[in-house]
Order: C-alpha cells, then sequence, then structure tokens
C-alpha cells in the first residue's frame, strides 16, 4: 500500500497560513506600541499643560503593552505551530482536524482586552468631565487687575503651594532660582506680616528667544509667582498675566507661548 504524501498544494497552504499569523502578529504589536506610545504621550502632556486635566495614562501603558506581548507570543506560538504541522505533512499526514487552539486562545485574549478598553472609556469619561468641570470652576474663580496681574485661590496652605509649583518645575526641568521668604525676612527684622513667598523660574531655551526680540522683557525675566496669605487667612497665587506682558514689552505673539506656560502652573499648582 502506497503511503500517502502531501502535495506542494498542501506545504503552500500552511505558508499562507503561518504568514497569514505573522502579520495578525504585526498588526498586534503596532497597535500596541500606538497604545503604549499615547500613554507616554498623556504623561508628557499633563508636563507641558499642567492645567489641562487627563484620565490616567498608566492603563494605556499596560493595554499597549500587553497587546505588544500578545502579538509577540502569536509569531512565536505560529512559528512553533507552522514547523510542527511541516513535520506532520513529511510524516505522510494529510489532514488536520483539530481546531487551530491559537485562535481560540487569541481571540479570546482580545475579548477581554477589548471588553477592558471599552470599560476603561466609560468610565474615564466621567473622571475626564468632573476633570474639565474643575478646571473651568478654578479659571472664574482668578481675576485680573488693571495692572496685568493675575490672582488664583489656592486650596492648600502658603508652604505647600510653593512646595508644589516647585515640584512641577522640576519635573519639567525648569530652573528654579529662587524662592523669596519675604514673611520670613520681615520676622528677621522685627516686623510681621501675612505668609508671604516668591519663586522665581526660568528656562534659557525659552527666555532668550524673548529677550532678543524684546530686550526690554529681561525687566520681567525670569518668571515670577507669588504665593500670599492675605489678611483673612485665604491663599493666593499672583503672576503677571501673559498677555500684559506681551502688551508691555511688544512681544511676537509666536513666542506668547514661552511664557503661557505659567498660567498652566499657577492653576495646577491651585487646585
Amino acid at each position: 500500500m502506497q503511503e500517502s504524501q502531501a502535495t506542494p498544494r498542501d506545504y503552500l497552504a500552511a505558508e499562507r497560513t503561518f504568514l497569514a499569523w505573522i502579520r495578525t502578529g504585526l498588526a498586534l504589536m503596532g497597535l500596541g506600541f500606538v497604545l503604549a506610545r499615547f500613554g507616554i504621550f498623556l504623561r508628557q502632556f499633563t508636563f507641558i499643560r499642567p492645567d489641562v486635566s487627563t484620565a490616567s495614562y498608566g492603563i494605556s501603558l499596560w493595554f499597549g503593552t500587553a497587546l505588544l506581548s500578545l502579538g509577540v507570543a502569536v509569531c512565536l506560538w505560529s512559528l512553533l505551530r507552522y514547523l510542527k504541522l511541516v513535520r506532520l505533512m513529511r510524516n505522510g499526514a494529510t489532514s488536520f482536524s483539530d481546531p487551530s487552539t491559537l485562535a481560540l486562545v487569541v481571540a479570546s485574549i482580545l475579548a477581554v482586552l477589548g471588553l477592558a478598553m471599552g470599560y476603561y472609556l466609560i468610565s474615564t469619561r466621567h473622571v475626564t468631565a468632573e476633570g474639565i468641570s474643575n478646571t473651568q470652576q478654578e479659571v472664574r474663580m482668578s481675576t485680573i487687575t488693571d495692572d496685568g496681574v493675575v490672582r488664583i485661590a489656592s486650596h492648600h496652605t502658603v508652604a505647600e503651594t510653593a512646595a508644589k509649583l516647585e515640584s512641577i518645575l522640576q519635573a519639567k526641568n525648569v530652573k528654579v532660582f529662587t524662592i523669596v521668604d519675604h514673611s520670613g525676612e520681615a520676622e528677621k527684622a522685627g516686623l510681621k506680616m501675612p505668609n508671604t513667598k516668591l519663586l522665581i523660574f526660568g528656562n534659557p531655551k525659552a527666555g532668550t528667544p524673548l529677550m532678543l526680540a524684546s530686550p526690554s522683557v529681561a525687566l520681567d525675566l525670569p518668571l515670577k509667582i507669588l504665593v500670599a496669605e492675605d489678611a483673612g487667612g485665604k491663599v493666593w497665587i499672583s503672576y503677571n498675566s501673559p498677555g500684559y506682558l506681551q502688551q508691555r514689552h511688544n512681544l511676537p505673539a509666536e513666542l506668547l507661548p514661552n511664557i503661557a506656560v505659567i498660567e498652566g502652573l499657577a492653576a495646577n499648582a491651585a487646585q
């Protein structure tokens, strides 16, 4: 009795199936990379615009990593499956009635990840809306005086607000030149005044183009944020309005973002 042998068509069919799984693995890895990078982008965005509330970026990193891992597993598993199939065909097998375990596992994992991502999107929508509402409320609580000074009510003490500002600036690699303790110096001179601190900070990459465009802006650089307690014990964050500085020194509109970052810093420190 002649032993049945696999035909070239069988080998080509096995190879096409293998390549199809490779494409699936590449697609999963690509999607995972995009999700992971989006999580990193959100993390960087919170440093650039701390005033804008964003949902947790850690979940995106986990989803992305999970899909990347699944894509690698699919490629490796499909390789082992293809080699096993070729070995079986060389041994004379011509039919394979067992269901594809790889397909079942991948479909199950993707279904679980899909449900998890759907739940994440639904749950974070309310958090984001609440964060935007809180930010809008902070904006309504701020005031701008005639001399261009913006005042925002802080939810923390002077020391806590100053420490929060310093922490944000350090995370953004912005140099804090000094923190002037006005009330502390007044106490050393035998005088009393409400708790008052002035943070002076800046970044040469942002400040130098401003001074080249309008040298007089050096009078208001580095940037400053005043954290002070009023007579009633309320803590306020004050700074020069970017629009006021632009008008005062005739700064080009394209350079306004270099100083507008102070708005986000103050808003984030006040929350």
